[in-house]
């Protein structure tokens, strides 16, 4: 009896889980609330927007370029290329050959090769003759001048007094005149000589801001009238691109286009062009382009690609232009008020290019030159975020 109670009791016990069991399977299979349903939507799209928001970096047009990142268009393949040979020169204006204004001997060399000047800083002294005598010039001129002018106001009053004629008067003072012209012709030497002082010094200055790029004069050494460079200035910063193109380039560039330039090792220079000048005695059009973003330095060899014909292919952009973002190649997309991360899939590398099978529709404006700035700072953002 007692067994059988047992038996009854076990069986009672298994039929209530099973029951219960059943009851909680009804319970979670029961649709969600609209509240309920509400809410995980609702964190859902928390979640999308906050990736969303991860993937953006914040940054004007102006502040992109001050950064040193470059903005250009989606291109496609398969239009007709030309490929013109270039170089990095200074832009004019920012490099001068520096000459001494007249010969003598160097007394003191103020700067080194690679110093940074000012314009107007003193490069070199020179102790001149020259220099000297152009001074006790100007500086006799100056007293016949005064001598001049007084003798003038001296007849002019015994003019008014009626002790001389007009005509003396009119004498001496085109005698004035004329000693005035002297001295200004005779200051007009001093300021080319670079104003030396009463001891023939002259201080040679930099007519602009720059570096030093050569420096051929020292203590002691004489300068003649035949080699007077004494020192080259120019300015890093005021660099452009020259190419080098056949007539037919000028019927498809005009001023304004993008040129896509590669350096040595695949990088990539973006520039405007500026000028273009019609073709020399050899047949040959210079092409002037300013760059943008980090450029290289003056003297660098660079080659450029232009369309020939409008191409229909896969759209291509510069290898810099792809980063790797959580492991997924990307291009920063230009959006309202900074750059977007967007995920692409991307095909074959041919002179520092390279095709972007999916991701882009080709009509985009994405960074080029300087993206990996983007994508450095996007990494902060989120080590920020995270913590």
């Amino acid at each position: 009896m007692t067994l059988k109670k047992h038996w009854l009791m076990t069986g009672a016990a298994v039929v209530i889980a099973l029951g219960v069991g059943f009851g909680a399977a009804r319970i979670l299979d029961r649709p969600p609330t609209e509240a309920g349903q509400a809410e995980a939507e609702h964190a859902e799209a928390g979640h999308a927007e906050e990736a969303g928001e991860e993937a953006f970096v914040a940054l004007t047009p102006q502040a992109a370029a001050r950064a040193g990142v470059s903005v250009i268009a989606v291109q496609r393949g398969g239009g007709a290329e030309l490929k013109l040979p270039g170089r990095v020169a200074f832009a004019p204006g920012a490099e001068a050959a520096v000459d001494a204004p007249l010969g003598g001997s160097v007394v003191r060399v103020h700067v080194g090769l690679g110093d940074r000047v000012a314009a107007g800083s003193p490069l070199i002294t020179v102790r001149s003759p020259d220099g000297a005598a152009s001074r006790a010039d100007a500086d006799a001129a100056g007293a016949t001048v005064e001598a001049a002018r007084a003798a003038e106001r001296r007849d002019r009053t015994l003019f008014e007094q009626g002790w001389v004629s007009q005509a003396r008067l009119d004498v001496t003072a085109a005698e004035t005149r004329r000693a005035e012209a002297q001295h200004r012709a005779a200051r007009a030497r001093v300021g080319a000589f670079g104003a030396p002082g009463s001891d023939g010094l002259t201080v040679v200055r930099s007519p602009i801001a720059g570096v030093v790029t050569r420096l051929s004069a020292a203590p002691g050494q004489v300068l003649h009238e035949e080699a007077l460079q004494v020192a080259a200035v120019a300015d890093p910063g005021r660099v452009e691109l020259m190419f080098e193109a056949p007539p037919s380039a000028a019927s498809v560039l005009k001023v304004g286009d993008t040129l896509e330039s590669t350096v040595a090792g695949s990088r990539v220079v973006s520039g405007v062009v500026i000028a273009i000048a019609p073709a020399n005695a050899n047949g040959v059009v210079t092409v002037r382009a300013r760059p943008s973003g980090e450029t290289p330095p003056a003297g660098s060899v660079v080659s450029a690609r232009v369309s020939a014909g409008v191409g229909t292919g896969t759209p291509v952009v510069p290898l810099d232009a792809v980063q790797t973002i959580e492991g997924a190649p990307s291009v920063f997309v230009q959006e309202g008020g900074g750059f977007r991360a967007r995920p692409v899939v991307t095909g074959r590398t041919s002179d520092g290019r390279i095709e972007i099978v999916s991701g882009l529709t080709g009509s985009e404006r994405i960074a080029g030159a300087g993206a990996f700035l983007l994508k450095a700072e996007l990494a902060k953002g989120e080590a920020e975020h995270g913590h």
